[in-house]
């Protein structure tokens, strides 16, 4: 899970890369550190909640939401 705190410091670095004098190379390296684990912390999020995920048909029967298969994965 991604704190506040280091949401504000990714909103810090996205401001500071706008001014003319931009982010230092240690601060894009943290830049991109912070990025990553906040994607990481939001495909987990959004992965908890779909497998929660019913979708419910007009008679009344509900089916659990299923991972469907990528077929670029090369496996068929």
């Amino acid at each position: 899970m991604i704190t506040q705190e280091k949401i504000n410091r990714i909103n810090a670095l996205a401001k500071k890369a706008k001014t003319p004098e931009g982010l230092t190379p240690e601060e894009l390296e943290e830049r991109n550190a912070l990025r990553r684990e906040y994607i990481s912390a939001f495909k987990q999020s959004l992965t908890a909640q779909l497998d929660h995920t019913y979708i419910q048909y007009p008679d009344g029967t509900k089916k659990k939401l299923a991972l469907k298969e990528d077929p670029s994965d090369g496996m068929s």
